[in-house]
C-alpha cells in the first residue's frame, strides 16, 4: 500500500507539520510509504461528467484539509479517505454538528443558530439578541460555525459585548450557546479512534475561558470518566468518524459535548499521556484497508 497526507493550501503551521510528519513515520515503520502534500494542485477534478483523480498510484488519503469539494471528488473517483468527506464536512461546521447529534442522547449546552445575513450594511437585529441573551442568560457564548484553536469565539457578558460580537459574525453562519460557567477555563479533550477512546486530557486555561491548548491553555493528565467517554465516542460513532478529537464541557449535572474536531491536533495529548495516538490511527488505518 502507499499513502497520500493531505494538508490544507494556504494554512502552514507547525502543528500540522507535526501531526503530518508523525503520521508519515507511523506509517513507514508499519512497512506503507506515505508523502505529504500541500492541497493545492488540484488533486481531482470534473472532466466529461466524472470524477477524475490525480491520485490514482496511492491507496488512500489522510485528510488533513476541510476543503470539501476536493474531498468529495476524490472519493468519487475511488479514492478512500481518513475522515470521508462526509464526516469531515459535518464537523468543520460546528451548528451542523449539533444538528447531526440532535436527538442521539448526547448532552450539549442550549444553542441558537445565528441569524443569516446577506447585506453587510442591514442593521443587526437587536430584538434578536434581546431574545437570543433572554434564552441563554449571560454570560452568552458567540461562535463562529468555521474555526478551530479557539478562533471566532466570544464570550459577552452585557448587551454591549454581544451586540459587539454579532456585528463580528453577523456575515457568516455562527450561533449563540449557553455559558457553562462549571467549565471556565478548562474542558476534556478526547480522542477517538474507530469508535473507541485513545487518549485524553483535561485542558486548562488560568487567563481565558477558552481551554485551547493554541489560545494559551496546557495539558494535563486525566483519569477520564466513563460519562465524559461514552459522549465522545457516541459523538464520534454518529458523525462516522475514524478519528477525532472530542471536547467534553463539565456541566453543574454532568458532562456535555462542546465540539467535535475531525482533524485534532495530537502533539499535546501524545505528550501529556504518553500515548502514540499517530500509531494508534495509523494501525486503525490499515486494518481497515486490509478488510477492504
Amino acid at each position: 500500500m502507499k499513502a497520500i497526507i493531505l494538508t490544507n493550501a494556504y494554512k502552514d503551521i507547525p502543528q500540522t507539520r507535526s501531526q503530518s510528519a508523525r503520521l508519515k513515520q507511523e506509517l513507514e515503520k508499519r512497512g506503507v510509504p506515505a508523502d505529504i502534500m500541500r492541497n493545492d494542485f488540484f488533486a481531482a477534478y470534473i472532466e466529461g461528467g466524472r470524477a477524475v483523480s490525480k491520485l490514482a498510484e496511492y491507496d488512500f488519503c489522510i485528510y488533513l484539509d476541510k476543503d470539501k469539494y476536493i474531498s468529495y471528488l476524490l472519493e468519487r473517483a475511488g479514492l478512500k479517505l481518513f475522515n470521508s468527506a462526509r464526516a469531515v464536512e459535518l464537523c468543520d461546521d460546528k451548528m451542523t454538528t449539533a444538528l447531526t447529534l440532535t436527538n442521539c442522547g448526547i448532552p450539549m449546552p442550549k444553542t441558537l443558530p445565528g441569524l443569516l445575513c446577506y447585506d453587510e450594511s442591514a442593521p443587526l437585529n437587536e430584538q434578536a439578541l434581546r431574545m437570543a441573551a433572554r434564552e441563554l442568560g449571560y454570560p452568552v457564548v458567540v461562535k463562529s460555525s468555521f474555526g478551530s484553536m479557539g478562533t471566532g469565539v466570544f464570550k459577552a457578558c452585557d448587551f454591549g459585548q454581544l451586540k459587539e460580537a454579532a456585528e463580528k459574525l453577523k456575515m457568516q453562519p455562527h450561533l449563540f450557546q449557553q455559558y457553562i460557567k462549571e467549565s471556565k477555563g478548562r474542558d476534556i479533550r478526547v480522542i477517538v479512534i474507530g469508535g473507541k477512546t485513545a487518549a485524553a486530557m483535561e485542558r486548562v486555561s488560568d487567563g481565558d475561558f477558552r481551554s485551547n491548548i493554541a489560545a494559551g491553555g496546557r495539558g494535563r493528565e486525566i483519569a477520564l470518566p466513563e460519562q465524559a467517554k461514552d459522549i465522545a465516542e457516541k459523538a464520534a460513532r454518529e458523525l462516522g468518524l475514524d478519528y477525532c478529537g472530542a471536547d467534553i464541557l463539565f456541566g453543574r449535572d454532568g458532562y456535555l459535548l462542546c465540539e467535535v474536531n475531525s482533524n485534532a491536533f495530537f502533539d499535546g495529548i501524545e505528550a501529556v499521556t504518553g500515548v502514540s495516538v499517530a500509531g494508534l490511527y495509523a494501525e486503525h488505518i490499515l486494518k481497515v484497508m486490509q478488510k477492504r
